[in-house]
């Protein structure tokens, strides 16, 4: 959960889909959409269903961190301990 709060927390305010934060913070589907599913219920993450950019396609759950969300984040994922992670892996 701290890899994906940390995705969050670097734009708290923006609406992310699934696949974007697969791509981003490296887990797959059957990790990371339980997960949402998990902080949505706790409140930390809200979701809500966009329509498509393209026709033909399906609607898309996107989903951000709520204000609750973004303050259990700061205290859960320190920065320096995210950037050391980061650094660790690059």
């Amino acid at each position: 959960m701290l890899v994906l709060l940390g995705a969050f927390s670097a734009r708290t305010q923006t609406w992310r889909h699934g696949y974007d934060l697969m791509k981003e913070t490296g887990l797959r589907s059957g990790t990371l959409y339980p997960l949402l599913m998990r902080m949505t219920d706790q409140g930390l993450v809200e979701a809500e269903w966009r329509e498509p950019e393209r026709p033909g396609r399906p609607p898309r759950h996107v989903y951000r961190l709520t204000a609750s969300g973004a303050a259990f984040a700061t205290t859960a994922t320190p920065v320096h301990s995210l950037s050391s992670k980061t650094t660790a892996t690059a």
